[in-house]
């Protein structure tokens, strides 16, 4: 999914200027514009904290134009939009289910792959995951883990954190957390 053409969706039904935005999100116009012509591609927690200028969550910007389901219950592969990038696949389950209480993910990170520099920290809530193959590198408030298929953890998300691919393959990680902040 093109990001840059969905952020100037968003950002133009919601009628802000590429300035409002910026100055909401702390970044330079530059930066949105960058974006917004696929010309910069952000980390998905760069792009968590552009949405919150908005504000919008991730899982809401990856749904934006979607219309209603029929069947509310099951979620087939198709109807899990990726909120991932650059080698990391976030496959959201129940991303149009209103009202959300908790988000549930398939994470998928090539090798090398991970949520980007940038630990991720959320204002409130719980985050568990199991990792289901590969290795993984997680880091919690500074602590580096090394995580192999079978591990699975569980944290407060006030607590900075980021996930990465530290194998020659393909990790997949099952991971929920609470509120749904994504």
């Amino acid at each position: 999914m093109d990001i840059g053409p969905r952020l100037k969706l968003v950002r133009e039904s919601y009628k802000l200027s590429q300035r409002e935005l910026a100055k909401r999100a702390g970044v330079t116009n530059a930066t949105i514009s960058l974006i917004e012509q696929n010309r910069v591609s952000p980390s998905v927690s760069s792009l968590k904290k552009l949405l919150e200028g908005i504000p919008m969550s991730l899982a809401d910007f990856f749904t934006f134009d979607e219309p209603p389901r029929e069947n509310g219950y099951v979620f087939r592969p198709g109807e899990q939009p990726d909120l991932g990038q650059q080698g990391l696949r976030l496959l959201l389950i129940g991303a149009t289910v209103q009202d959300r209480q908790m988000r549930m993910l398939r994470e998928l990170y090539a090798p090398g792959a991970g949520t980007g520099d940038e630990p991720i920290t959320h204002p409130e809530g719980e985050e568990c995951g199991l990792v289901v193959r590969g290795t993984i590198e997680l880091t919690i408030d500074g602590k580096i883990n090394v995580l192999h298929a079978g591990d699975g953890y569980y944290f407060p998300s006030t607590l900075p954190h980021r996930f990465r691919n530290i194998g020659q393959d393909e990790a997949e990680i099952i991971s929920a957390n609470t509120p749904a902040n994504f």
